[in-house]
């Protein structure tokens, strides 16, 4: 499937997901299609998540139409390209709304749903977002629900984990460096690492940003270095965490742990590429096939997906986009059906009493509509040799640290392992 264009309407419809199936044709019910429409990155720097998104939202709609649909009509999903770029979203979604008239808003990224907010309050539409941190930590918008796992606090989420492992060692690391882009993912990951770094006692050696179109990254690395930091927490995003790592690398630089919040070392290509040298990394994650996440339907997901992800060049392994991508998915398919309804409001009322059972787990929403219970992994690789992606089907190659209900294997340390 091609990717559209500025303000071209992409139309994902069920049986378009690459998936072979003998069924019977399925009859719906008189009536217009159910729409769910939203944004997502298909070209621009986060288009590799949003085209994972796009396929497993396809595998999602074929395989609800194959059941009949939702209360009998057929689930048509319409996505437009934001291109990576928020100035483009509010626009976009007026266009979901007032052109395509759809009747449930899914949307993924924060920078690029963080600018919609004001039209989707002003216009008291529902939103089920996805892969979107603290967006609505300034609104307390009483429609809005999230699918990534940050819980109540969602600014500490990202480096709670991180420190938290940190902070159980012994002897216990006593200085931490502070880096990130200057941008809205990185910025809000960074000021819950400093209130973290506050309440467990780390003195902040070095804190600061770079430019998000920050190429060079080997001066960061040495001003990082020269200040001999025991922990270095990093907020980045896909091509900054290729740069930082390889950085590091480079200049040898050594300290007891490094990693938090980087965007990219979750992708099957990042991985490969990077190779033996993320060994040590410490890093959040939202899903791996570890025995202790075994979920119902998600091995399957997973698999399905491969299918498709494969001839399209995309993301190999599936465990970053796709799980929350279908449970997004479920939850709207899981209130509609109990509302019998797709209206704003009683979806809203719903979702905000209801457990879903879903392919990330059980899912309870709280406070914000952020999950009632955080669950953002921290994991560490341990044993990637060499490029072969089957490795990480393998447990062990990276290992949860935390939280503790998941944990699967114990920090290796210093940094880089084995120096």
């Amino acid at each position: 499937m091609h990717s559209p264009k500025t303000g071209r309407r992409e139309v994902v419809i069920a049986g378009t997901a690459g998936l072979t199936l003998a069924h019977s044709p399925i009859t719906f019910a008189q009536g217009a299609p159910i729409k769910i429409g939203g944004t997502l990155p298909l070209t621009g720097g986060n288009a590799s998540i949003g085209k994972v998104a796009q396929i497993t939202a396809q595998i999602w709609a074929d395989d609800v139409n194959r059941r009949g649909g939702l209360l009998g009509r057929k689930i048509e999903l319409i996505f437009y390209d934001d291109q990576t770029n928020p100035t483009l979203t509010p626009g976009l979604y007026t266009k979901l709304l007032d052109v395509d008239k759809v009747d449930i808003l899914a949307g993924t990224g924060t920078n690029l749903i963080a600018p919609a907010m004001p039209l989707i309050m002003e216009r008291k539409r529902l939103i089920v977002a996805n892969l979107a941190l603290a967006v609505n930590d300034p609104f307390n918008y009483d429609k809005y629900f999230q699918l990534m796992a940050y819980g109540p606090n969602g600014k500490d989420a990202l480096s709670r984990g991180f420190f938290e492992v940190a902070a159980a060692l012994n002897p216990k690391p006593r200085t931490v460096a502070l880096v990130g882009a200057d941008a809205e993912f990185a910025n809000n990951a960074l000021d819950g690492a400093r209130e973290h770094a506050k309440r467990l006692g780390f003195r902040v050696v070095y804190d600061k940003s770079y430019p998000p179109n920050q190429v060079d990254f080997l001066p960061v690395a040495r001003a990082i270095a020269a200040t001999k930091p025991d922990l270095v927490f990093v907020g980045s995003y896909v091509a900054d965490t290729n740069g930082l790592v390889r950085s590091v690398s480079e200049i040898k630089m050594r300290c007891t742990m490094f990693g938090g919040a980087m965007v990219g070392l979750q992708v099957a290509a990042v991985k490969q590429g990077l190779s033996a040298v993320i060994n040590g990394v410490v890093n959040y994650e939202l899903y791996l096939p570890e025995p202790t996440m075994q979920f119902e339907g998600i091995k399957e997901l997973i698999a399905r997906y491969r299918t498709v992800a494969g001839p399209q060049g995309l993301d190999q392994l599936g465990f970053y986009v796709p799980p929350t991508t279908y449970a997004q998915l479920q939850v709207i398919e899981q209130s509609v059906l109990a509302t019998k309804s797709v209206k704003d409001d009683d979806l809203a009322g719903h979702m905000r009493k209801a457990t879903f059972k879903t392919v990330a787990g059980d899912i309870r929403f709280g406070k914000l509509g952020e999950w009632a219970e955080p669950r953002i992994l921290m994991t560490q690789f341990q044993k990637v040799n060499g490029r072969d992606l089957a490795q990480f089907d393998q447990p062990g190659t990276q290992v949860i640290l935390y939280p503790p209900a998941f944990k699967s294997g114990n920090l290796m340390h210093p940094f880089p392992l084995g120096s």
